[in-house]
């Protein structure tokens, strides 16, 4: 049986989770990671994608985060979002809504490597809205 740890999931609107739990899969910009008890300590950059969350009942939470980071510690996990909501509320609209706005955004930088940050955020919404919308 896996060892607990404390998770805590923050946006800045609200603190959405914080409890006992036995692992968490991240969206880690270098790619998806897992958390177990006992982690080595690493910070990590978040980008946009589903946190998996299976506390100590064994009971699975699936998370929207769209960017952010995580502090992982042994004894826990922190992950400051920039923003979040459980994969049940999210409206089905929301993601092509950020869609657009980035696309938006984009027509009017006028930076190269703004651009291609934007194109790279707009490709992992895009990703997202498919794997959410097939659960």
């Amino acid at each position: 049986m896996a060892d607990n740890f404390n998770f805590e999931l923050v946006s800045p609107e609200r603190l959405l989770l914080s409890e006992q739990v036995t692992e968490v899969v991240l969206p880690a910009t270098e790619g998806e990671m897992t958390v177990m008890a006992n982690h080595a300590p690493t910070m990590t950059t978040i980008k946009p994608g589903i946190v998996s969350v299976r506390n100590a009942a064994g009971t699975k939470k699936d998370y929207v985060v769209f960017g952010g980071f995580a502090d992982i510690l042994p004894t826990g996990c922190t992950l400051l979002a920039e923003s979040a909501i459980a994969v049940q509320d999210i409206a089905k609209d929301e993601l092509q809504r950020r869609i657009d706005a980035a696309r938006k955004e984009m027509e009017d930088a006028e930076h190269h490597e703004h651009k291609s940050k934007l194109e790279h955020f707009i490709m992992e919404l895009t990703h997202l809205r498919g794997v959410v919308q097939q659960d």
